[in-house]
């Protein structure tokens, strides 16, 4: 079931979110200060490319940087990010074939507003 929302959601939204992510990455690896928010984009991109068996999960080693480096990111890129998800959410649960994959959009919206501290894994396990 998985590998099959994954295709939908592949050719429906999840192209164009990734296409999105990575050039926000490309953007932002241009400046050598602000690579990381680029390696976070890339990671978010595959994410966003194949989302279904897959969870983000808040990175305890985390630290104040990564809070500070999420502000910047919310105000450069994230919000940007956050209303392609919010609106290809919106048009996905138009339809009953789509609901699953407008909540999908939905919880993606989180790690595109505050991208660093997270971590993508597997549904089976966390952490």
């Amino acid at each position: 079931m998985r590998t099959l929302l994954n295709l939908i959601w592949l050719v429906l939204s999840g192209f164009w979110l990734a296409l999105g992510y990575v050039v926000a990455g490309v953007i932002c690896c241009v400046l050598i200060v602000t690579i990381p928010f680029g390696i976070a984009s890339f990671r978010i991109a595959g994410y966003a490319l194949w989302p279904f068996g897959r969870t983000v999960v808040h990175d305890p080693r985390s630290g104040v940087m990564s809070v500070i480096g999420n502000v910047i990111w919310l105000v450069v890129a994230g919000w940007w990010l956050a209303l392609g998800h919010l609106g290809s959410g919106i048009l996905l649960c138009l339809t009953v074939i789509g609901i699953p994959l407008g909540v999908a959009n939905f919880k993606m919206i989180r790690v595109s507003l505050v991208p660093l501290g997270a971590r993508i894994v597997e549904s089976d396990r966390s952490i």
